[in-house]
Parts: structure tokens; sequence; C-alpha cells
């Protein structure tokens, strides 16, 4: 699988950690930067990892900051994509397995390099269920078509 990282400079070093755990685990990583810790701006790499997400150039992206938050909102800004900020294993393996979450967001402040591969792992393996989740990822879809285009969106 292709897997898209992207961090500010607090998310850097678990990054380039997740990057190595990313490949150990098989899959492809494709790095969006940032590529040093001097300091940068959150959205000028989660907006590139969720539209890459989103066009399918990656399958999968992992956004990190320093709590995650930052990251999440701007990946969710992107239309498609479905960013999920995770702490545990089991919240990131819910949001593939119920949202059908594409990008994985993390605080690197807020978790360490073993719960981060904990959760990298969980993610990476979990798939969309149907049933139920998929009515309401349709309902999820139409909020968001309604919100493209409001006043003050572009």
């Amino acid at each position: 699988m292709k897997v898209g990282f992207g961090a500010d400079h607090a998310g850097f070093e678990l990054k380039q950690h997740l990057i190595e755990t990313a490949k150990s685990l098989g899959h492809e990583p494709v790095d969006f930067g940032a590529y040093s810790a001097d300091s940068v701006d959150y959205p000028d790499f989660a907006e590139p990892v969720a539209r890459a997400a989103v066009s399918g150039e990656v399958d999968l992206g992992v956004v990190i900051c320093s709590n995650g938050v930052g990251v999440s909102i701007v990946a969710n800004k992107v239309p498609g994509a479905r960013a999920a900020l995770c702490h545990t294993h089991w919240g990131a393996e819910r949001a593939r397995q119920h949202t059908d979450a594409n990008v994985l967001a993390l605080g690197a402040w807020e978790i360490g390099r073993a719960v981060a591969d904990e959760c990298l792992t969980a993610f990476l393996a979990a798939t969309p269920e149907g049933g139920n989740h998929t009515r309401r990822r349709e309902k999820l879809a139409k909020v968001e078509r309604r919100g493209i285009g409001a006043p003050g969106a572009s």
C-alpha cells in the first residue's frame, strides 16, 4: 500500500520514525515533508497529503503536528478527505472500519513512538465495514457536499 506522510516541525521526528515503521510492514511511504525540524506551518503539509489520499496518488495518508488537531482540521477541509485524530490503536482501527477514514492524524507530543506505531499498524490493517456504516458514510458525504461552495469556502 502507498502511504503519504506529512508533518510540521513538531511532528518531523515521529514522521521519520513512522515512515520506517511503514516500510517494515511492507508499505511504500511517500514523504510530503517537512524535511527537517525547522519551524514550518502545518497546513503546507497536511493539505497535500489529504489531496493525495483523495485523488488516489496514495492509498492512505498520515499527518502529524504537536497535538494532531491542526493537521486534522486542515485535512478535513479537503473535499473527500476523512481525517481521524487518533490516540489509540482501537480508535485508529475503528476510524477505518466505521468511517472509512483515509487520513490518520497524530499528535507527536500527545503520544509516544510505541502508541504511534500501534495506531499506524491498526489503521493500515483495517478495512471499511458495510451495513449501518455505509449508510452513515453516505450521510457524511451529503453533509460535506452541502458545505462545499458555502460562503467563504474556497
